[in-house]
């Protein structure tokens, strides 16, 4: 089964992975790797969508029964993220 053809704008997990994957190995103090990590405390500003890509990030993850630390330290293993992230996106 295709998830592009049945998800809300084109929305695929292995995608999402892909690029979650990319950030959580850059280095710590790279700027996307301190976001992917941070637990901001902000709201979005009026009129704007409420689902945020962390937020389907973290939906994607939690429906494969990873934390948000438990998939930081995975995605350092790339090959195995890449498997993941390509089962997570024909079975999800």
């Amino acid at each position: 089964m295709d998830n592009r053809a049945t998800a809300p704008f084109g929305h695929c997990p292995s995608t999402v992975f892909s690029l979650f994957g990319h950030i959580a190995r850059m280095t710590d103090e790279t700027d996307a790797k301190k976001i992917l990590t941070a637990s901001p405390n902000w709201r979005r500003p009026p009129r704007r969508l409420h689902t945020t890509w962390m937020k389907t990030t973290q939906q994607d993850l939690k429906s494969n029964k990873l934390s948000l630390t438990e998939a930081v330290d995975m995605a350092q293993n790339h090959p195995l993220w890449r498997l993941m992230s390509m089962f997570g996106a024909t079975h999800s």
